[in-house]
């Protein structure tokens, strides 16, 4: 006799349902991101005209024209935010990899006092003006890549999400593993690091994404253009073409839509911009859901 089918399959009525609801979510995610990329190939006379559409209106290349009028500066700020983001995303992951599993270890005397004076800084930073203090005046990182990287290295909420993971390991391959004569940095590299993979790959698109999206630490540190990441190339372009529509206006000399496409050119930043990371994230997806319930149910 077999066994006894304990899930019973849907009818055709609730899956219609079903599917047509992740399709309306599935639409409600995707329909701005075509949107965006639609008048980021408009022409702003339309687009004043008609208003937005998730079809080109008037197609032209004429915003990105505008913003790679200088290419070459583009393109340097480009490097510098993937220099930053994979030197941010290698340091960063094996920091907080390394003070998590420290506290992950029941054995280790510091790790309830450690735990909690990490999570202080959650609370409560220090504040804007110390941190600038500390980081031009002691550290002399103005200028440097330092100073849009070590801001952002460890971060208390990736370092509680790894423990959490790391807690959760089986204890006996780490006894067996010490048993064998494996030192803790062979047990961390061999054994704990290959089991933690969605946690890795989670935390990692998250320090990934902090410093691809940062233009706070540049606005900050950085007064050499030629040390620009993307996100701060991007927001003072944006920035002088306002400052020249505005003394424009003040002078009485208006200044052509087809000369400053303004409102196209807005959305090609933001795809210029997020292109690479819609890219990076279908390779993470798998480990999210994984990752980010680490710790809702106990086994």
């Amino acid at each position: 006799m077999g066994g006894i089918k304990m899930k019973k399959d849907l009818s055709l009525g609730p899956k219609i349902i079903i599917y047509a609801f992740l399709g309306l979510c599935c639409l409600l995610c995707v329909i701005p991101i075509i949107t965006v990329v639609s008048i980021s190939f408009s022409s702003d006379i339309r687009i004043m005209k008609e208003g937005y559409g998730i079809f080109p209106k008037g197609m032209t290349l004429d915003a990105y024209k505008f913003v790679f009028k200088d290419a070459a500066a583009i393109l340097r700020s480009y490097g510098v935010t993937i220099l930053v983001t994979v030197l941010g995303l290698v340091i960063g992951l094996t920091l907080n990899s390394m003070i998590a599993y420290v506290l992950s270890r029941k054995d280790y005397a510091w790790r309830k006092p450690l735990t909690v004076f990490l999570i202080i800084p959650m609370v409560l930073n220090g504040g804007m003006v110390p941190t600038y203090i500390w980081l031009t005046k002691y550290l002399h990182l103005k200028n440097t890549i330092w100073a849009m990287l070590l801001p952002m290295l460890i971060v208390p909420w990736f370092i509680i999400l790894m423990r959490t993971f790391f807690t959760q390991l089986p204890a006996s391959l780490m006894e067996a593993a010490t048993v064998d004569g494996a030192g803790e940095l062979t047990i961390f590299t061999k054994i704990v690091l290959p089991l933690a993979k969605p946690a890795l790959a989670t935390v990692g698109m998250f320090i990934t994404l902090n410093y691809w999206n940062d233009w706070f630490q540049p606005l900050m540190y950085i007064d050499n253009r030629e040390l620009y990441n993307l996100q701060y190339r991007l927001y003072v372009l944006m920035r002088d073409v306002q400052e020249m529509i505005k003394n424009s206006a003040i002078s009485g000399m208006g200044i052509s839509m087809v000369d400053m496409p303004t409102e196209s050119m807005r959305m090609a930043m933001c795809v210029i911009a997020a292109g690479p990371m819609l890219a990076v994230f279908p390779f993470f997806q798998k480990y999210f859901v994984k990752g980010l319930t680490v710790g809702g149910v106990k086994g």
